[in-house]
């Protein structure tokens, strides 16, 4: 398993991480399993949030006297993320996740809550030794600047991020900011939503030749081209131990210059939209 630098003084951590949204909605016992191939196999970096039901619960579990092995990652909503609700949501969630720590902290998105205000809390949880970094998700641009204006730089260890085959977006600015600035870009849901390309379209046909040529599946090959570049991670989910199996494989796998470009290609980033998409 590949590794890179998470931040700008963080750890080396996995380039193929395990996400967990919906992962309380089926089979729990299977979920557990999947969880722990992954670790096995090296997806050590294992995200979450309080939004996500009983997902941390699930975690729990799978990572039980695992602890150490585990780049742990949560989230905080925007509704809970003054100074004192922030605080106070992370000792949920490490209760729930049967744990004294977080690797990483994240605010889900932007509300309306001054930044100034989350950031204290993130502060403050560092000093007690809660959390061990800071960073945001669903962060475009102009929100990264007056995050950076707060926190000054150093401090922002991710912004994670919608990115798949089919949405590039962040291509145009949020991935060049974030490199600048020394911040790792983490890529959610990066199957996008139960529209993988299907083998039966001209792009889905690109994909399918190559992961032919490289005996590899085509999730495979995707994973490895939205990890090409040095700043971004990806936390594919998986529901079974198969699935988390086939995942951990792409971060072994490297695509030649030509199979870079024939994909760009294929899916083209497209103009840069108007606002940061986002699920």
């Amino acid at each position: 398993m590949q590794t890179k630098k998470f931040g700008d003084s963080g750890p080396q951590v996995s380039v193929i991480g395990q996400g967990t949204w919906y992962l309380d909605r089926g089979d729990r016992k299977a979920a557990v399993a999947a969880l722990k191939r992954g670790i096995d196999a090296g997806m050590t970096h294992i995200d979450t949030a309080e939004m996500y039901g009983d997902a941390e619960l699930v975690i729990a579990d799978a990572m039980s006297g695992r602890r150490d092995e585990v780049f742990l990652v949560s989230k905080v909503l925007p509704s809970n993320a003054s100074r004192r609700g922030t605080i106070t949501a992370c000792e949920r969630s490490l209760k729930r996740l049967k744990t004294d720590r977080l690797d990483c902290y994240l605010l889900h998105w932007r509300g309306t809550t001054p930044l100034a205000e989350t950031v204290a809390a993130f502060d403050e949880l560092i000093a007690a030794g809660k959390i061990r970094s800071w960073g945001v998700s669903n962060f475009d641009t102009e929100d990264l600047d007056e995050l950076l204006d707060v926190a000054g730089e150093g401090k922002i260890a991710c912004n994670q991020v919608l990115y798949h085959l089919q949405e590039r977006a962040i291509e145009h600015a949020v991935i060049p900011w974030c490199e600048r600035h020394g911040v790792a870009v983490v890529a959610y849901s990066p199957f996008g939503h139960n529209d993988f390309p299907s083998s039966s379209s001209r792009a889905g046909a690109v994909l399918q030749s190559i992961a032919q040529a490289r005996k590899a599946t085509p999730r495979q090959v995707a994973l490895s081209f939205l990890t090409r570049l040095p700043s971004v991670l990806a936390i594919p989910k998986a529901s079974n131990a198969e699935h988390a199996s086939e995942n951990a494989a792409a971060g072994t796998l490297k695509l030649s210059g030509d199979e870079l470009a024939a994909l760009d290609a294929a899916f083209p980033r497209g103009p840069k939209p108007r606002s940061l998409p986002m699920l």
